[in-house]
């Protein structure tokens, strides 16, 4: 198993605590920190993948993915092609005779420790809290018609600051559909979709489902996805769901909505290799920016090539977004890429990789129109477990490096350096509000981060995580407020099947 490289020009979530970077060795601990660290690195030794491992063998069980409607168990209906696993009869359960009306359940089962020292650089107080989540899904199969759902259990123990969207939500619904495939000219099929679901476009960019925090991201709404051999093209509308405390009381947002349509040309049969062009539109009655709140309609348009042979892989991705934001034009940008190569015939399977992003800022706070891309609903551990800031006037440069001691255990070292890329802006969270104004600065560094992760895939269904991170604040943030250097520490055990 492989840790993947972090995808670049990913755009925010939420998340206090900070980001990582890298230039120099990671900073000693204080004694108080030592046996949370032993503690951590004891109970979760490793930091492993999410998923489970990909298999390309049809007789095999597919990867098991973040949104679990995409995964296909209909396979299981041949017994021959069974291997015996506990949770095989689970996954295909036979309702009719033909095999035409079959069900599928799951869960995921999640617990993560996050334990920060001088939170926000030492102006908010530390922190540590484990985050506890139970996803148990059922996917019903009629024919072409199918029915998913995926209640979420939720809770956040061990700190008593307000608790935000992404701690917690009770016990509500995650995922709830329905959706049918249909056949239409030329061999193609079109799938219609309604209800609200966990939605990831492309390398997951501008649109995620906020996976790494304690709770997702769900979106309610329509989409149509048109499928054929070697295309796809996905259109939506869809609004966000805001996750409160309580339960059965997630509600969508009346003041967001997206919209999009989103093509794919892939290059070879195994989808690995391909072209993305696309357009997202974006309403958000209550935007925020240094500049100030307003309402913002943006619109977003992009291209992306991507491609892995096994052992290069890289992922290049650009933008341009414009609109209004308070009555005024906006326009924006951002661009990235990221490579990496895996040395597939070395010892310890050594792979190194390089990300880099830049995205735009506000030229002059005091001029109307607004210059600060918009990254719209970025993944909630954009950077890496330590995410202070998003891709908002930013520039940000990430190489790493990782090791395989085992076939199942990878351990990976990173390192990232940040600076502003308008020295008129400021610097924003995942989510999209202000962490420090630009006004009070002219200094263009932000900082320099370094994480050491371990993942160990324990079993095909269970995974255990670690990681230590540091960011070291660089003149921006010394000359707008406090500047402690920022530590975290983290673990995390997953099952699913």
């Amino acid at each position: 198993m492989s840790m993947p490289a972090i995808r670049l020009l990913r755009l925010g979530s939420r998340r206090r605590p900070p980001s990582r970077d890298g230039q120099r060795n990671l900073p000693q601990l204080s004694a108080s920190w030592r046996p949370i660290i032993f503690a951590a690195a004891s109970a979760m030794p490793f930091m492993a993948s999410a998923q489970a491992q990909v298999s390309t063998n049809v007789e095999r069980a597919p990867t098991l993915t973040i949104e679990r409607y995409s995964e296909d168990w209909s396979w299981l209906a041949d017994p021959a092609k069974r291997k015996g696993d506990w949770a095989e009869p689970l996954k295909y359960v036979p309702l009719d005779s033909d095999g035409s009306v079959y069900l599928t359940t799951g869960l995921e089962a999640r617990s993560r420790y996050e334990g920060y020292e001088n939170v926000n650089w030492g102006a908010s107080p530390d922190d540590g809290y484990v985050w506890n989540r139970l996803m148990p899904y059922a996917d019903l199969h009629v024919g072409k018609v199918r029915l998913f759902a995926m209640p979420i259990l939720t809770s956040i123990s061990g700190t008593d600051r307000p608790k935000g969207p992404a701690d917690t939500t009770g016990v509500d619904m995650l995922q709830a559909f329905v959706d049918v495939d249909l056949a239409v000219p030329g061999g193609d099929s079109l799938r219609l979709s309604a209800g609200r679901k966990l939605v990831s476009l492309g390398s997951g960019r501008f649109i995620d489902r906020r996976y790494g925090t304690g709770v997702p991201l769900p979106f309610d709404g329509f989409e149509a996805i048109l499928t054929g051999k070697s295309r796809q093209v996905t259109g939506f509308y869809l609004q966000p769901v805001d996750t409160r405390q309580g339960n059965f009381n997630d509600r969508r947002s009346r003041n967001k909505a997206i919209w999009s349509v989103y093509a794919t040309q892939w290059f070879d049969g195994k989808r690995l290799n391909g072209f993305d062009i696309y357009y997202i539109g974006l309403r958000d009655r209550n935007a925020i920016f240094d500049q100030g709140a307003g309402r913002q309609v943006a619109h977003t348009f992009g291209s992306r090539i991507f491609g892995d042979n096994g052992a290069f892989h890289w992922n290049v991705e650009g933008a341009y977004q414009r609109g209004t934001f308070a009555g005024h034009r906006s326009e924006g940008w951002g661009a990235g890429f990221e490579t990496g190569y895996r040395f597939q015939k070395t010892a310890l399977r050594p792979e190194i990789a390089l990300t880099a992003d830049i995205v735009s800022g506000d030229g002059d706070p005091d001029d109307p129109k607004l210059g600060t891309l918009n990254p719209l609903f970025p993944n909630g551990k954009y950077f890496g477990a330590l995410s202070p800031i998003g891709p908002r006037n930013l520039i940000h440069v990430r190489p790493s490096t990782t090791v395989h001691p085992h076939k199942n255990v990878a351990v990976s070292l990173t390192g990232v350096a940040y600076w502003r890329e308008s020295v008129h802006d400021g610097i924003y969270a995942i989510p999209g509000f202000l962490v420090r104004s630009g006004r009070d600065s002219d200094a263009r560094f932000i900082g320099k981060e370094l994480e050491l992760a371990v993942s160990w895939q324990a079993t095909p269904k269970l995974n255990l995580t670690a990681s230590v991170s540091t960011f070291d604040p660089g003149p921006f943030i010394r000359d707008t407020g406090p500047a402690r250097t920022i530590k975290m520490v983290g673990g995390q055990t997953t099952f699913r099947f």
